[in-house]
């Protein structure tokens, strides 16, 4: 492992007990508590979809046949996907389960099914999980993937320490602060960088692990995974230390002005991509779980008139759908109905 910090560059700031973000970070803005709880108890319209999108589903053919020198991009809803960088294969916060909370039977549900069916998985080099929240750590679907699949996990500080509690052997496990990186799957570098968001999965753990992104650079393609992170002026740091990217993925949903220090929402997606200066750019973190007040289509109409007011090419595949970079922008419309 070798660290990559710039020594201008943010770190993650750990005081022996706590992490923290790369500028001064309020998770929610003073006051925020009973302002967003009476926000809740009014009625908001399309928060959900009227009728379940889909079923969709994954072409195995294609994913079966992993392309050598191609960068390839599978989107499974959220923040998950399975990425072919150079003949490797890399899976983002993966999640399986119905709903994105501590027990089964609350929480919020998921608009359609995970497209790849767990036992359909084509075999993956390396599972990357950015941070510890539930709607980006999925314990049952990252043990049946490390313990039955025996995929390596790269992730941030203390979320390694988190996985070996539940059982994955420790050696299967690389924990990385902000600017670290790994070579552990040979001819890639895996690099953490800096994210303003917070971990934790209760009220008494916050802070208590680190949360982040990740660049992950093969032999002739470059990824940015920006994981959960509301909008901060660093990501031209990110941009000019690890990039240029062929492919940035970042994310849009689930914002809201009482938390936008912790998500950027598609305003701050563009302001990111801008600043970061390369990739198509592919918003995760939408559509698929009811995280916040706004309808559930509004972030990709919003990400899409900004992206044509901007000049930014758009990769918007719809849930299943496997995506050659090198064929450029496209933007599915599955949302509205289209393929």
């Amino acid at each position: 492992m070798a660290n990559q910090q710039p020594p201008r560059f943010a770190t993650s700031g750990f005081d022996g007990r706590h992490y923290h973000n790369p500028v001064p970070t309020e998770v929610m803005k003073k006051g925020a508590f009973f302002r967003v709880l009476g926000k809740y108890m009014k009625r908001h319209e399309g928060r959900v979809p009227a009728t379940s999108p889909g079923p969709f589903s994954v072409d195995l053919e294609v994913l079966n046949n992993l392309p050598p020198d191609t960068l390839r991009v599978t989107w499974l809803g959220h923040s998950g996907s399975l990425l072919e960088v150079d003949g490797r294969r890399f899976l983002t916060d993966p999640l399986w389960c119905e709903r994105a909370s501590p027990v089964s039977f609350a929480g919020p549900r998921r608009f359609f099914q995970n497209p790849l069916p767990l036992a359909d998985l084509p075999p993956v080099d390396c599972l990357l999980l950015s941070h510890d929240h539930f709607d980006h750590l999925d314990k049952e679907s990252v043990l049946f993937l490390c313990l039955q699949k025996k995929i390596p996990v790269i992730t941030m500080r203390g979320v390694g320490k988190r996985l070996t509690r539940w059982g994955v052997p420790a050696a299967q496990v690389a924990e990385l602060d902000w600017w670290e990186a790994t070579s552990r799957i040979d001819g890639f570098t895996v690099t953490a960088a800096p994210a303003r968001h917070f971990s934790g999965r209760s009220l008494t753990d916050r802070f208590t692990t680190l949360w982040g992104s990740f660049a992950i650079r093969g032999p002739r393609h470059n990824v940015y995974f920006g994981a959960d992170s509301g909008y901060y002026d660093g990501f031209g740091a990110i941009g000019e230390a690890l990039g240029p990217f062929d492919l940035t993925m970042l994310e849009i949903g689930a914002y809201d002005p009482e938390w936008s220090t912790i998500h950027m929402g598609p305003e701050g997606a563009v302001n990111a991509w801008k600043d970061i200066g390369s990739g198509l750019l592919m918003p995760i973190h939408w559509g698929t779980f009811n995280l916040a007040l706004h309808a559930w289509t509004q972030p990709v109409e919003s990400i899409v008139a900004l992206a044509k007011a901007n000049d930014i090419p758009l990769l918007l595949p719809r849930p299943g759908e496997t995506r050659t970079v090198a064929d450029g922008e496209w933007v599915s419309g599955w949302w509205r109905g289209e393929s």
